[in-house]
């Protein structure tokens, strides 16, 4: 442990030597190399080293001056890692030179592979092993920003709609993984041959809790780059940020049982419901801090400059607590991260939203580049036992009860659902299940025991494997397979308005089937969000609007955002149907003296018109017939409408009668008859109050002759509503 505290100071002093030898010569070198790895990390800090160094200076400025003094110590930390993250920068610019390189080793690939050069130079020179990476430096500092900005910009609508498929992948499935590869290695190691009786039960399903679940960072390097549709894509990345609950718990469930000299049955039920603490802890961990973070950033209209940082330091501290806590970081900070975002982003100005999202990208590439680097530089020392039965059998069984399990998880799934997983996207789900640096850094946590190298053996082997092989020939099989990839355009206005209706559709359904489905847990959830959650947590919220027009204010918000990053609305007008600047300015002058009071009025003609959400009518009850309540109401609303239905035909059919005796004046001179017109009639109403109609009810037809221009009298709202509640009473009965 004492090694891996100091593997930072340790690597730059093997890197830097035999470059600053050159330079500066051998014994400046020596005497600076051969203190710094002999002390430990809190005597050599900057304070220390900055009092001890002024007090050399002073005593050297007694005897004569000094004209050029180097302090090597004092700016080791802070000058090593930018040297690291410069060194893995300039690598990546250098991958991305090669135009036709991307297209056939992922990024992740080529980080590793530049480790492994780093790692070949560093033990080559100084016959020693390099530094492995601390795994609470991969835990705490450079694996959080990659989750947070998985979960800040996961899309929430196919999470959510596969929420059921993508925790089938990560509880049953990881469960599977783990129980079966660890029950297979324990019948390998019975081989006699291959000389590994040593190796118990426990220990084996101890190391298949490591190496099971599936990696979220090699994931998302991998499926980023080979574009996959959007379900497909979802399902393996759900799947790998959320086994983090199973793998947690059954590696410290393990652990606990090896320790142990009896294991009891209290023991394994316990260990069970750990796993539900950690998993729904974390989930209320990173939601109470996400709710905390929106109602901060209401507060911050004057002083915009701090609203990136509340998004930044509420997600690190929903994942620290949930750490402190023994629960799961991971799902506490991806909870943060999609529970905060709605609000935040209604809250914050446009260039804060700009620079979380650049900073936010920037960090977690940043974080992603060092893990795959270091992960390279570790692989290559003396900490390996190699033993071909059991590495080889560790890659086959993990294979095979990856595929296994995905057949059958996904055969029920499909039993379930209509919108099936096919076999094409079955494949590529078993082949992307890829390892990478969470179970490197869990294996090296092990306590020392005789075969703990040939674990790291096995775990390095097998995350080179994936990362490699698998990760260089998913891109090919996607492209032979043709399996469907992800859409580039963005979905129109039109059909996010489609989407919309058809939600609220299917949950009307749901309602009237009294079947509790997705649509009708998220129509509850979008009413309590409206009544309650957006009074508190948005600053400008003063009445609910429309889901259409909200809609639409989003869709221009992200087409302005879109403009803004192009360069395109400085040089040009955003409204591409002006004729010219000075109509232009004309309609500049009219929208700015538009009275506030006739902007509210359109507002709420705009939300009253355009979309009226279904709870204004009446909810079903299955123990309710239809007629037995808000019977007046129903009949008045529907001889209003045929009230109406009929002005509309008149008037038509009076238009229709003038503009021919106008034109034609010989039919007004020989008094011609016209025939009468055919019209369907929208009601079943009588027919006699309205001149000139005759009503054919056997056939719901209407026959309606020409009207003379001075017997039409068109019947007023007034009159409408006085002669509606006889005939309200009158259909009152007959139902």
């Amino acid at each position: 442990m004492e090694r891996q505290r100091l593997g930072w100071e340790a690597a730059a002093g093997w890197m830097l030597g035999p470059c600053l030898s050159l330079l500066l010569g051998a014994p400046v070198v020596s005497a600076l190399q051969g203190p710094s790895l002999l002390l430990p990390l809190e005597d050599s800090g900057p304070e220390n080293a900055s009092w001890g160094s002024q007090e050399a200076q002073d005593n050297e400025s007694s005897v004569h001056t000094v004209f050029f003094s180097l302090d090597y110590h004092h700016v080791q930390v802070p000058f090593e890692i930018t040297l690291w993250i410069m060194l893995a920068s300039l690598a990546k610019i250098a991958f991305h030179l090669f135009n036709k390189l991307p297209s056939v080793v992922p990024e992740s690939c080529l980080l590793i592979f530049v480790g492994l050069i780093m790692g070949g130079i560093i033990y080559g020179l100084n016959d020693k092993s390099p530094p492995v990476m601390d795994s609470d430096i991969f835990f705490l500092y450079l694996l959080p920003p990659i989750v947070l900005d998985a979960g800040y910009f996961m899309p929430s609508r196919p999470f959510f709609e596969n929420i059921g498929t993508i925790l089938l992948y990560a509880v049953v499935g990881t469960i599977w993984n783990v129980f079966g590869i660890g029950f297979s290695l324990y019948g390998i190691c019975q081989v006699k041959s291959f000389h590994l009786q040593d190796i118990s039960l426990l220990h084996n399903l101890w190391f298949s809790s490591l190496i099971a679940a599936v990696d979220p960072v090699a994931v998302l390097s991998v499926f980023e780059e080979i574009h996959v549709n959007e379900k497909l894509h979802i399902l393996v990345f759900g799947e790998s940020l959320l086994n983090d609950a199973v793998t947690v718990v059954l590696y410290k469930l393990f652990r606990s049982f090896c320790e142990m000299s009896t294991i009891k049955t209290v023991d394994v039920f316990a260990g069970i419901g750990k796993f539900f603490v950690v998993g729904i802890g974390g989930v209320l961990v990173g939601l109470l801090f996400g709710m905390i973070a929106a109602f901060t950033t209401r507060f911050t209209k004057n002083i915009r400059v701090i609203e990136p940082l509340f998004v930044f330091l509420y997600s690190y501290l929903s994942y620290l607590t949930a750490e402190m806590f023994h629960l799961s970081g991971i799902v506490a900070i991806i909870a943060c991260a999609m529970g905060m975002k709605r609000y935040v982003e209604a809250n914050i100005s446009l260039k804060s939203h700009t620079t979380i999202k650049y900073f936010m990208k920037m960090w977690s590439s940043v974080s992603d580049t060092l893990i795959f680097i270091f992960l390279g530089v570790s692989t290559i020392g003396d900490n390996h036992e190699w033993s071909w039965s059991y590495i080889c059998f560790t890659v086959i069984f993990c294979l095979i009860w990856r595929a296994l399990g995905v057949l059958v998880l996904t055969f029920f799934v499909n039993r379930l659902h209509v919108n099936t997983v096919t076999s094409k996207d079955q494949f590529i789900i078993a082949y992307g299940g890829l390892r990478g640096a969470i179970c490197f850094s869990l294996v090296f946590l092990l306590p020392d025991f005789p075969r703990k190298k040939l674990f790291i053996a096995a775990t390095t082997v097998l995350i080179l494997f994936t990362v490699f092989v698998q990760g260089m020939t998913i891109r090919p099989l996607v492209d032979l397979l043709d399996v469907k990839r992800k859409r580039e355009s963005a979905p129109t206005v039109g059909e996010q308005i489609h989407i919309r209706f058809l939600d609220h559709l299917l949950a009307g359904i749901e309602d009237i089937s009294g079947h509790w489905g997705q649509y009708y847990w998220k129509d509850k959830l979008e009413y309590f969000n409206s009544k309650y959650l957006q009074k508190f947590l948005l600053r400008e919220y003063d009445q609910p609007k429309s889901s259409i027009v909200l809609l639409y204010e989003k869709l221009e918000r992200k087409h302005a955002i879109e403009l803004v990053e192009a360069g395109q609305l400085i040089h040009e007008p955003s409204h591409t149907s002006l004729l010219d600047s000075h109509r232009s300015a004309v309609m500049v002058k009219e929208s700015d003296s538009l009275n506030p009071d006739v902007l509210e009025n359109i507002q709420k003609i705009l939300a009253r018109n355009l979309y009226k959400i279904r709870r204004t009518v009446p909810a079903y009850n299955r123990h309710t017939l239809p007629g037995e309540s808000g019977t007046a109401e129903q009949a008045k609303e529907i001889l209003i409408l045929r009230h109406r239905s009929l002005r509309i035909h008149m008037n038509r059919s009076d238009s229709d009668h003038s503009r021919k005796e106008k034109d034609d004046s010989y039919s007004a001179h020989h008094g011609s008859d016209t025939k009468p017109k055919l019209h369907r009639s929208l009601t079943v109403g009588d027919a006699e109050k309205v001149p000139g109609m005759k009503c054919n009810r056997s056939k719901s037809m209407t026959f309606s002759s020409p009207l003379q221009p001075g017997s039409t009298e068109l019947v007023n709202e007034e009159e409408t509503g006085k002669g509606s509640h006889a005939e309200i009473e009158i259909y009152t009965k007959e139902r």
